[in-house]
């Protein structure tokens, strides 16, 4: 079944709205969206026994996104299973039930950047049991990011969101996108830098320049 895009995001939008299953099923049910296909098969193809890689949102703007915003690696919500205390979505979203995503969503808010143009992801891009970066999964998924790059249809800019996403700026100048970077929406940041949490709208709104 094919869900109205526009339909689904009045329905749905909101933050940690992902803790229902039924906007979990029907997100997923979007996945056969146009804007959504060539992202799908990407995701699938970068699974592997033990590596549990999200789907990307539909509500977001799929290959039409022009700026891609790079987290640094998927935590537990971002998994069917959760974190053993409550289900998780199978997605990378704004909408996830934990405080990272829902900084997040607050976030795009004030920094007044439209939904449809932008789209979510990690430099890692599974969720492995730990949160612990190793280089080489950093470095395998940097090169994994300059494919992702590639099925994008018009993109403009790269966000790099915390320290560990910065490591993949590296690879990215050949593509010739804009390159931004932020601190990390996450609660660890807001409790040992809240003046950089704090700053992370007016970062992301230095996005529009380009758009």
């Amino acid at each position: 079944m094919i869900v109205p895009l526009h339909e689904a995001a009045e329905a749905v939008e909101q933050p940690r709205s992902m803790r229902d299953p039924a906007v979990r099923e029907q997100r997923r049910a979007m996945l056969d969206q146009p804007h959504m296909i060539e992202l799908a098969s990407y995701a699938e193809r970068l699974r592997r026994p033990g590596i549990e890689v999200p789907d990307f949102d539909p509500l977001d703007g799929g290959v039409e996104a022009r700026v891609l915003f790079l987290f640094e690696k998927p935590g537990p919500m971002t998994t069917e299973a959760g974190n053993g205390q409550r289900s998780g979505s199978g997605f990378i979203s704004r909408d996830n039930d934990d405080p990272t995503a829902e900084a997040v969503f607050n976030f795009m808010r004030q920094a007044d950047i439209p939904r449809k143009l932008t789209i979510l992801w990690n430099v890692i891009p599974g969720w492995n049991g730990t949160r612990t970066v190793e280089r080489l999964e950093l470095q395998d998924g940097a090169r994994r990011v300059f494919e992702l790059i590639h099925l994008l249809r018009r993109p403009r800019a790269v966000v790099l969101v915390g320290n560990k996403a910065a490591e993949a700026r590296s690879f990215l100048p050949i593509t010739g996108l804009t390159v931004f970077t932020s601190s990390h929406p996450s609660p660890l940041v807001r409790a040992r830098w809240p003046d950089r949490w704090k700053a992370i709208p007016s970062e992301w709104r230095k996005v529009k320049q380009v758009l």
